[in-house]
């Protein structure tokens, strides 16, 4: 039997109270984006959409009014496993939460609904199914029902991606509830989307709150894909004992990875549909219970997840549209840690999925291959990744650079003159008829003696082994850039390169300007650099693993990981202390303070450390620390050293990086507000003083936010690492009040 359950004590329906409450209950400082109005919405009994993030505070925005209704509210959730954890976290926190499922015996089904009767139940989590069963609205119209909550509100939408017939009916069970106040919340939702969620529910007056698309936390890169289990290996050995996922897009795939990986001593699971019931049950509890656990998956994992740190995903195959990239990579960095999300991207799995959408219903092929489209677009993009992201969900992103993408972390590329390269790329697809991909083509210029090369007679073809000065990969990388720039054009169906207009004139000679391939894959993984102590987190976690064994739940449902984080950054000695730190409420004080605290007392007596103040307005400061890029840090010591006086040469081969990533380096740190020593900048310009001049004109003209225009105003005479360096001597002596 569960334990008995008693009612939360009623609350004045005001925010200052769901201010209160958050920190009591559930330990966290202040509200996130939108959840305060959100909240307010719900309290005045105004129906709601809201679109949030994963990761954003969704949850909270009808649970802290649960816990100030005098009625109960009741939550719509697709999954058993999720609602089943949800539960568990707010049991956690003192408040009185239940579900109704199908994993209930008899008698605790009883007395579940016993408890819901006598009012004692705060919040009620069902599946539409069971919510929909006779027995279930009976009891729910014999009650007061303050608020109808639709979580993963987009499943009500045949626009949606996870469209689920069932939710099309929740609309009859407003009507029986008239007390309560519709709130539907969901990750992802076009404004398409939107309009069809407040139809179905008959909630069209209903107010739309969407909040920003952006989660800040999430690294996102996007590879060739060219290694395959090589590049995957690369990029599990920097997040080793973290838990991920990597996705796969058919059964055999994630089969044969698991598989491989297994045999390389990887802690990895497999999940797929083909799996029997009791497996995939017992893998996802692993997954849940577990650290460090790495699951390889189909689409058909992660819904139900609700493990707040998981610190990778791996798209190891192509997503057919961004709604379902985002919605993957959303499980990820729950905790607001950071986490790093890789796309490894290749033309064949794109052909793959279009085979699929040319078998669906003609009505549907346009709208999942523009679909289809937009993600490649995406995964093609040399541009801040997450430009095409959030412009795809209708939000415009402003800043220049993100610093938490492949791109953006990428040092800025000189231009080079790519014309020769084009015109024999160009070329040797016009000569071989247009009817074949990147890698056929690359085979010919590189001379391949491959059979389907000497089978089809290319070996005599004028542009055979004309391309030997690039190797196979810099050949994809010039490849994916004649693409991008619209010298040519993809056949969905069959993956083959056409050209278009634009390629004519380059054979008429028009110049075609771009980067010369440099870098062997996009970017270099490496673990985020912390303000906390490993080792003290690492007991820490090893307490937070037996208290989650002995309860039988989630360690993540104990403490998250952004919590002992705090603990391993602050040292709190006290329970007064221990209070002030991330998540840690009311009920999760009493409960488990004298469980950690000695524990950071002991560590800190061997260590000969001190309790540290965390300032009141530095809620989660280590978090926030940890959540931006490894190069965070790195940015910081840069730039106080070269104001500590040394050079950035001197700089350069301390940290074994070229000069110029030393100025991207001091570049971010004035971007950031601190000032910099501009004395010794003017010097390591090798420019003529009349050419120098020039460059600092077209700044005051044209402005020090990007490098681009200047550079072409000067026709391209002047090379990007000097326009580096004069850019930061013009930022540097604003902020000194230097004269120029």
């Amino acid at each position: 039997m569960p334990p008995p359950l008693t009612p939360s004590s009623p609350h004045p329906l005001t925010l200052a109270t769901a201010q209160s409450l958050l920190k009591k209950v559930f330990g966290y400082d202040e509200f996130r984006s939108l959840q305060a109005d959100i909240i307010q919405n719900v309290l005045d009994k105004r129906d709601s959409l809201a679109v949030m993030p994963t990761g954003s505070g969704k949850s909270l925005c009808y649970q802290l009014p649960a816990l100030m209704f005098p009625g109960l509210t009741v939550v719509v959730s697709p999954l058993i496993s999720l609602m089943e954890d949800q539960v568990a976290q707010l049991r956690e926190a003192g408040v009185t939460a239940v579900y109704l499922n199908s994993t209930l015996s008899y008698q605790e089904y009883l007395y579940t609904t016993n408890q819901i009767r006598s009012g004692a139940v705060k919040l009620l989590y069902v599946a539409p199914e069971t919510l929909l069963r006779p027995e279930t609205l009976n009891l729910l119209q014999q009650i007061r029902v303050d608020c109808l909550t639709i979580d993963e509100a987009h499943c009500i939408s045949e626009w949606g991606h996870d469209f689920r017939p069932e939710y099309r009916q929740l609309a009859d069970v407003r009507r029986r509830l008239p007390t309560a106040v519709s709130l539907s919340v969901t990750a992802t939702a076009t404004g398409r989307v939107r309009q069809d969620v407040k139809s179905s529910l008959g909630i069209a007056d209903a107010d739309e709150f969407v909040a920003s698309f952006d989660r800040e936390n999430l690294f996102l890169a996007v590879e060739p894909k060219s290694g395959g289990v090589q590049q995957l290996l690369a990029f599990l050995e920097a997040h080793k004992e973290q838990a991920g996922i990597v996705y796969c897009a058919t059964r055999k795939q994630v089969d044969n990875l698991t598989q491989q990986l297994s045999n390389l001593g990887w802690p990895v699971l497999p999940y797929h549909a083909g799996l029997d019931a009791q497996t995939r049950r017992q893998n996802q509890r692993r997954f849940s219970y577990e650290e460090g656990i790495v699951m390889i998956a189909t689409i058909a994992f992660g819904m139900g997840i609700n493990k707040s740190n998981v610190r990778f995903i791996v798209h190891y195959d192509l997503p057919k549209n961004l709604e379902s990239y985002y919605q993957q990579i959303g499980r990820a960095g729950r905790d607001g840690l950071r986490a790093d999300c890789l796309l490894l991207f290749s033309y064949g799995d794109a052909q793959n999925i279009n085979y699929f959408i040319m078998q669906a219903a003609p009505g549907q092929q346009a709208g999942a291959r523009a679909r289809l489209e937009a993600m490649i677009r995406f995964a093609e993009t040399n541009v801040c990744r997450r430009r095409p992201l959030l412009d795809y969900f209708g939000e415009t992103y402003q800043a220049d650079n993100c610093d938490m993408c492949d791109n953006c972390q990428a040092e800025e590329e000189e231009l080079a003159d790519l014309t020769i390269p084009a015109q024999k790329f160009l070329s040797c697809v016009k000569r071989t008829g247009e009817y074949f991909g990147a890698s056929h083509i690359i085979d010919v210029l590189r001379g391949s003696r491959s059979q389907k090369v000497l089978k089809r007679r290319h070996d005599r073809l004028s542009t055979y082994n004309i391309g030997g000065e690039f190797s196979k990969k810099e050949w994809q990388y010039l490849a994916r850039q004649f693409i991008q720039q619209g010298l040519l054009a993809q056949d969905m169906e069959h993956g083959s390169l056409k050209l278009t207009p634009k390629a004519y004139a380059v054979f008429k000679g028009e110049k075609v300007m771009g980067a010369l391939p440099q870098r062997e894959t996009a970017v270099t993984y490496r673990a985020a650099e912390t303000a906390h102590d490993p080792a003290l987190f690492a007991r820490l976690r090893q307490k937070r693993a037996e208290l989650a064994s002995a309860a039988n739940v989630p360690p993540y449902v104990i403490f998250s990981d952004r919590s002992l984080v705090e603990m391993a950054a602050w040292f709190p000695h006290s329970r007064q202390g221990f209070a002030q730190l991330y998540g840690v409420g009311q009920a999760k004080l009493e409960k488990y303070a004298d469980e950690f605290l000695p524990i950071i007392r002991e560590y800190c007596r061997e260590h000969d450390l001190e309790e540290k103040k965390r300032p009141a307005a530095a809620a989660g400061a280590p978090a926030q620390r940890i959540a931006r890029s490894a190069g965070s840090n790195r940015t910081t010591e840069v730039g106080e050293a070269f104001n500590a006086g040394q050079s950035v040469p001197e700089i350069a081969q301390a940290y074994g990086v070229k000069e110029r990533t030393v100025l991207n380096h001091l570049w971010k740190y004035v971007q950031g507000g601190r000032p910099l020593r501009s004395d010794s900048l003017l010097e390591r310009s090798q420019l003529s003083a009349e050419t120098r001049q020039r460059v600092l004109d077209a700044f005051a003209e044209l402005g020090t936010d990007f490098l681009r225009p200047v550079y072409e105003s000067l026709n391209e005479t002047v090379s990007y690492d000097e326009l580096h360096l004069l850019r930061l001597y013009v930022v540097a002596t604003q902020k000194t009040g230097q004269p120029d």
